[in-house]
């Protein structure tokens, strides 16, 4: 599928909702859900902050989205988040009729946008989307390997000092 240019814009403001993840200590994936260049809602990950599985940025912002709607269905609108949706999310964007999906970074190990399988586009279901992946890829990427590195050193200086104490 066809990138935009709007979509590059759209995923900068996904990328700062990453960083807002980042800086409190949550995976950095952020969402943004757009429809006629109005932006309906902005999330990132609270998962660990909540301690709620379903925390993921594309729920919250589906959810903020209806909410501002005042509707369940998402028609006409297109979101852009920054890692490749799992199976929740892309349950729960199929779901809510999302029309469009824009991500960044393939997810190897849970995408469900065409690496592992692609719900989003299964004609089985009554709704499928059009998605949009590799946008701003290398930055998405980036933030996410970054803070995986981050914490792999974190944990591991912690055991150090552990080790020092016995």
């Amino acid at each position: 599928m066809e990138i935009l240019e709007k979509d590059e814009y759209y995923m900068e403001l996904a990328l700062k909702e990453a960083e807002k993840a980042a800086a409190i200590g949550e995976v950095p994936i952020g969402a943004v859900l757009v429809k006629d260049d109005q932006i309906l809602a902005r999330a990132y990950n609270l998962r660990e902050t909540e301690q709620r599985a379903v925390a993921h940025a594309e729920l919250l912002a589906i959810d903020q989205a209806c909410k501002e709607t005042d509707a369940w269905r998402l028609e006409g609108t297109t979101l852009y988040v920054t890692l490749e949706p799992c199976a929740m999310c892309s349950g729960a964007i199929v779901l809510s009729r999302v029309d469009r999906v824009v991500y960044g970074a393939a997810d190897p190990k849970g995408g469900c946008a065409g690496t592992l399988m692609n719900l989003l586009q299964e004609d089985r279901f009554n709704h499928q989307c059009e998605v949009v992946s590799g946008v701003k890829e290398e930055e998405c990427g980036k933030i996410l390997s970054s803070f995986f590195k981050n914490l792999r050193d974190r944990k591991r200086k912690e055991k150090e000092e552990r080790k020092k104490e016995l």
